[in-house]
């Protein structure tokens, strides 16, 4: 009963983290400061954004392995997913960006790509989330029936 609400627990801050960061945190950085404070706010938030939501989804795949298989699988393939985007593709949209800001217009293209690569990658991963946690209500709503899922 415990694993089950802990993975509860946790699927459910990461979904509502993902979504403070994606409809309130980032958009109002750019509205509410300016242009590089905000892509100075950016730079320096997102790596910990990726760590902390990467933490909350190992955590669920380890509560849920034992009993719930293939949701654990799910929020590991999520944690991959946060790895990749803070190891692999945050530098490299920074490293684009930079030198799209200094003029290198094949630079700006390859930064729009990767932003948008990044951006489908953090949607994917958001409905992932959500999936578990349908599943996990599903599964918590049986067992209160007494019935196994």
């Amino acid at each position: 009963m415990w694993p089950l609400i802990l993975a509860n627990l946790l699927v459910g801050l990461l979904l509502g983290g993902m979504v403070f960061f994606a409809a309130v945190a980032t958009p109002t950085a750019f509205k509410a400061l300016p242009k590089e404070m905000s892509r100075a706010y950016i730079r320096a938030i997102f790596p910990r954004y990726y760590a902390l939501m990467g933490a909350l989804a190992f955590l669920a795949a380890v509560t849920l392995a034992l009993e719930h298989p293939s949701l654990a699988l799910l929020m590991a393939l999520v944690t991959v997913g946060f790895v990749v985007s803070r190891q692999v593709l945050m530098p490299l949209i920074n490293k684009w960006r930079d030198a799209g800001l200094a003029g290198d217009k094949q630079a700006m293209k390859s930064f729009r790509d990767m932003h948008r690569m990044s951006v489908g990658l953090n949607l994917v991963q958001m409905l992932t989330v959500l999936l578990v946690l349908v599943q996990l209500a599903a599964a918590g709503a049986m067992a209160l029936e007494g019935v196994r899922p």
